[in-house]
């Protein structure tokens, strides 16, 4: 570890008393200085997008830093008035080394210390601030309060994206319904354009695969709401990361399918997929990034969730889309409602995603293109 770990040589966090329980409240003089350490995971990083771009609203003239993991910088680091510096968890302790020294002798007023993981907080040392402001007790977990002198309210039945949005209303921020500006390039635009089917009555985008295999919906589902979808004059569009996982769940879709389906999965940049999503008329997917994704973009989603609770990290603006099991599941493996068991219980087994039918999702594409009028 390349930050020293002697406590009169460390920035700040260790020489103050575990579990810090200063309850930050709206300050009424602006910042000049601000950093945002949240590092991953691409649905998050969006989420916190808006939030950033909240405050840079409300306070023109802040500086603001933002340490972002790398992937997640691919997507949003080119959002206007942040400094960037990146946080690449491949390299190991040298990560903490070249943060260390991208920040070597800075300080600011205030860091927002929006991510919970242990090696968030190991980073954190790194990052010299008057105001060190993290998560509640309740929600803090991986020694978190170690490396904070200030928490959010305590608040429970929240969506993730309301949790972040505390940490704007703790530096006096006023509290709005959340936004976000993301740039999209022109050669981004237009390549997102170059891919549509010109006399299609609209495009759907199905990103298949999540980051664990048990929230991926069934193959033969995925074809058969291809086929309700093209039936109703719709293009439909395969999209997703490049990884061996991701292409062979499109292949085999592909060959399940009875209708053309265009293979983007793994033929696009993060930010090439958001133009697309921006452009697209409705997504469809599982608990994963582009659902988040979609969202800021303003495109409307039909979310498939079994594992965790949507209302609290499902679709922002379109919860009322999501199809799930996980109520369901909750109440067979725990006996509990979602209001009766702990906020952001988890429910667990390989084959949650297979109650999900696709007559529950027809039906909600058709409310969605009635309601949107798509």
């Amino acid at each position: 570890m390349y930050c020293r770990w002697s406590k009169a040589a460390l920035p700040v966090p260790l020489s103050i008393r575990f579990g810090a329980d200063t309850l930050s409240t709206s300050a009424s003089t602006a910042p000049s200085s601000l950093c945002i350490l949240r590092l991953s995971a691409i649905g998050d990083a969006c989420n916190a997008a808006s939030v950033v771009q909240a405050i840079q609203r409300h306070y023109p003239e802040v500086r603001i830093t933002w340490v972002i993991g790398r992937v997640e910088a691919a997507l949003l680091g080119n959002l206007p008035g942040i400094e960037f510096i990146i946080f690449d968890k491949s390299r190991g302790w040298r990560a903490y080394r070249d943060l260390y020294q991208a920040l070597a002798g800075r300080r600011f007023d205030v860091l927002l210390h929006m991510q919970l993981a242990l090696r968030a907080n190991i980073a954190s040392l790194c990052i010299r601030a008057r105001r060190r402001i993290g998560f509640d007790r309740a929600r803090a977990k991986e020694l978190h309060g170690l490396f904070i002198n200030e928490r959010i309210g305590p608040r429970e039945g929240m969506h993730v994206l309301d949790g972040f949005r505390q940490f704007a209303t703790a530096i006096g921020v006023p509290a709005a319904p959340p936004e976000w500006a993301l740039p999209v390039a022109d050669a981004d635009r237009d390549w997102a354009r170059q891919q549509w089917i010109g006399d299609a009555r609209g495009h759907l985008i199905l990103v298949p695969a999540a980051s664990a295999l048990e929230r991926n919906w069934r193959v033969e589902r995925y074809a058969a709401l291809a086929a309700h979808a093209a039936g109703q004059g719709f293009a439909v569009y395969l999209c997703g990361g490049p990884t061996d996982t991701e292409r062979r769940l499109a292949a085999e879709i592909i060959a399940q399918s009875s209708v053309p389906l265009v293979d983007l999965v793994g033929r696009s940049s993060l930010r090439q997929l958001y133009a697309l999503l921006q452009q697209a008329s409705l997504v469809v997917a599982p608990d994963t990034g582009p659902v988040h994704m979609a969202v800021a973009a303003g495109t409307p989603v039909i979310g498939l969730y079994g594992h965790s609770n949507p209302d609290r990290t499902g679709p922002y603006r379109f919860r009322d889309y999501v199809v799930d099991t996980y109520h369901d599941a909750l109440a067979a493996q725990r006996g509990k409602t979602a209001d009766d068991a702990r906020w952001g219980q988890r429910v667990y087994g390989d084959d949650l995603m297979d109650a999900i039918t696709v007559e529950q999702v027809t039906a909600m594409f058709d409310r969605v293109v009635a309601e949107q009028g798509l």
